[in-house]
């Protein structure tokens, strides 16, 4: 039986891991270094790094931090942000990342998705998307949550998938800080739609969020965390052993 992951999630921004509410009110949390270091030894399955302003502001993504986390840490690494180009995806490959997450940039050249998965194949290229609704459509936001694309993103994603995706991460701009549990209805359309993994990020609260959301959508592969463990209020053992206890398989 596959295992569920639980992947803590290190958004940063000027060096530093912050965290917001629906993308909004950034505070500042730690070093992503320290951060990274301390999740890989405390039993996460992967790690998920994000530059979560390179793509606003145009730039590369900060490949000197990306090194000095990849260098700390022994579970699978995925980075995102700026990443526009297969040029982008070398270096941040060649930096330590074992998976290079897409967003902004495949929804300005889709073809990047198809041409990056037939270079570095399927696995190694995870789609996100930060979707919200509007006017009752699950919508995709591109650069960090600021423009309205008007896609529908269920169709988005299983184009993507189509192309050669081979990992969702769907990210609920609607519960994202608000720590009310995961979005299950945003996620089970998704899950309908593709047939490769789908990690759920945006909403997690409480131990409690990631039971629910593994008995309700049995199709989801991963939960992603932030908030409650960046300030911790609960560690990943925690989170796994409540898994455990309720019958849903995880490593310990």
């Amino acid at each position: 039986m596959i295992t569920k992951r639980i992947i803590p999630c290190l958004d940063v921004r000027d060096g530093r891991v912050v965290k917001g509410v629906n993308f909004q009110g950034i505070r500042d949390v730690s070093s992503p270094v320290e951060l990274a270091k301390y999740y890989s030894d405390s039993g996460a399955d992967e790690l998920v790094f994000y530059d979560i302003t390179a793509s606003a502001q145009g730039r590369r993504l900060f490949t000197d931090i990306l090194r000095d986390v990849a260098s700390q840490i022994f579970i699978p690494l995925t980075v995102g942000g700026g990443v526009n180009t297969l040029e982008d995806f070398d270096r941040v490959l060649k930096c330590g990342a074992d998976k290079v997450s897409v967003n902004s940039g495949a929804l300005r050249d889709p073809s990047l998705i198809p041409r990056a998965a037939k270079r570095y194949g399927d696995q190694c290229v995870v789609i996100s998307a930060d979707v919200k609704r509007v006017d009752g459509r699950f919508t995709v936001f591109a650069r960090g949550g600021r423009d309205n694309t008007g896609l529908d993103a269920v169709e988005w994603l299983r184009r993507c998938v189509g192309e050669g995706a081979g990992e969702v991460v769907l990210n609920s701009i609607d519960t994202d800080g608000v720590r009310g549990g995961f979005d299950l209805e945003m996620l089970s359309a998704v899950c309908d739609a593709v047939s490769v993994p789908v990690i759920a990020s945006g909403g997690a609260g409480r131990v409690e969020d990631f039971v629910t959301l593994f008995k309700a959508l049995p199709k989801v592969d991963a939960g992603l965390a932030a908030s409650i463990l960046h300030f911790g209020e609960v560690t990943v053992a925690d989170i796994k052993k409540a898994l455990r206890d309720e019958g849903v398989n995880v490593r310990l």
